[in-house]
């Protein structure tokens, strides 16, 4: 195997998806579930504004997913099993790439109009959220989640 630029690329994905796998894996081991449904989210956007981002509850999502709650961890975020599904397929490809030397599903991970369509459908499904998420909270309970308490 040599350690090419395109080589060294796989291997950054690996890690990335490894560490997005690992990391929720990581604090649903160390954290009572039934706390982390009312934490704070971590997000910096959500900490300022008191308004979730369009990643906020992808972690949570996956957390309840680890735990085999489904329909919780798509309540939280529905790219939430998406995201897990997308890691592991990266993980198979690029590892089966690096031994192979060939570019498995290459068309598939760098095309354009499937990148096109899941940032179209992360907005709206966003501004369905923020529509949900203002509608439930009052101005106070937003500001409460934010640092501006």
């Amino acid at each position: 195997m040599k350690i090419s630029i395109a080589n060294t690329r796989k291997l950054y994905g690996i890690a990335g998806a490894l560490l997005t796998l690992a990391i929720p894996y990581l604090i649903m081991l160390n954290t009572v579930t039934e706390h982390l449904e009312h934490s704070q989210s971590l997000c910096p956007i959500k900490m300022l504004t008191g308004f979730p981002c369009p990643g906020c509850g992808i972690t949570k999502s996956i957390i309840f997913l680890y735990e085999g709650n489904v329909v919780k961890s798509i309540s939280y975020h529905i790219f939430g099993p998406l995201v897990v599904a997308f890691c592991l397929a990266i993980i198979a490809t690029l590892t089966t790439s690096l031994f192979t030397e060939n570019f498995y599903f290459k068309s598939i991970l760098y095309n354009k109009k499937l990148a096109y369509f899941l940032a179209i459908f992360l907005a709206v499904y966003h501004l369905f959220r923020l529509y949900y998420f203002i509608s439930e909270n009052n101005l106070d309970s937003i500001l409460r989640e934010s640092i501006w308490k």
